[in-house]
């Protein structure tokens, strides 16, 4: 009876360590249901230490970071409106804005960027990415594996974060690229059920953590207000596969390796 009392405790201690959530969305749309305060309490309700925040437009997210300057990390966001998903790559200008919005030094990086192969050679995508590496800012990128080649090709030196483990997100892929990239991270927002099914660490991705420990990131992907609102669950799903890994390597991808990436400007 002792020793389940103790192992409970553990396990209790464990889900409540510190986490980043490395994909997050705070948009206008969002805010007539959430206001900065309920969005604070929800991270700090669920232990986030980190949040990295991308909005539409992007001044929400340095908006959000005033209000809890030590665990929001704002990203510069490109998109004015929803619309700007499909034709971002096709807003000449985009570049300059963008270049004037990174001097103030606020924005710790750029993106969700949505891209996919037939544009992976938009000069405007181009311009972003020399930008990026130009002012040590990772890209958060949502896009097809040869975007991620096209992209490397062009800015060897990039700092990359790929959503969602990417567009096909199999282990094999993901190794072989990680492999071939080192400035390349995967953040596994939306991917529990594939990672661990049935909250069961799939053995195919635990070698992958295993191999890659300061590669990975956890994100829930608040895309839409509803799922701020069920914030505490895909959380809880994270921390569940977590805890089925070594402590150390549960430690890099909960936390340490979107400090390092997101909070180290060298």
């Amino acid at each position: 009876m002792i020793l389940l009392v103790l192992v409970g405790a553990v396990h209790c201690l464990a889900d409540d360590q510190d986490m980043a959530d490395a994909h997050l969305h705070y948009n206008q749309s969002h805010t007539d249901q959430l206001d900065q305060t309920q969005i604070i309490e929800i991270l700090q309700r669920n232990n986030i230490e980190l949040a990295v925040v991308t909005s539409i437009p992007a001044s929400i997210s340095l908006e959000l970071q005033k209000a809890a300057p030590e665990q929001i990390i704002p990203l510069l966001g490109v998109y004015t409106d929803y619309e700007d998903k499909q034709n971002w790559h096709r807003q000449t200008n985009l570049a300059n804005n963008i270049e004037q919005a990174i001097t103030s030094g606020a924005y710790r990086g750029i993106g969700e960027l949505h891209l996919f192969a037939e544009h992976r050679y938009s000069p405007v995508f181009m311009q972003l990415v020399t930008l990026a590496t130009r002012h040590h800012l990772p890209l958060l990128m949502h896009c097809d594996p040869i975007v991620i080649d096209t992209l490397f090709e062009h800015e060897p030196k990039a700092r990359v974060v790929w959503a969602h483990a990417g567009a096909y997100p199999y282990p094999a892929l993901l190794r072989d690229y990680l492999a071939r990239y080192p400035d390349l991270y995967i953040d596994l927002s939306m991917r529990n059920e594939r990672i661990a099914p049935d909250n069961q660490l799939d053995s195919e991705w635990e070698n992958l953590f295993m191999e890659f420990p300061g590669r990975f990131m956890t994100g829930v992907d608040t895309f839409s207000a509803r799922r701020w609102h069920n914030y505490g669950h895909y959380a809880e799903q994270t921390r569940s596969w977590l805890d089925q890994l070594p402590d150390e390597v549960s430690r890099q991808i909960r936390i340490e390796n979107t400090r390092r990436v997101y909070q180290n400007r060298e």
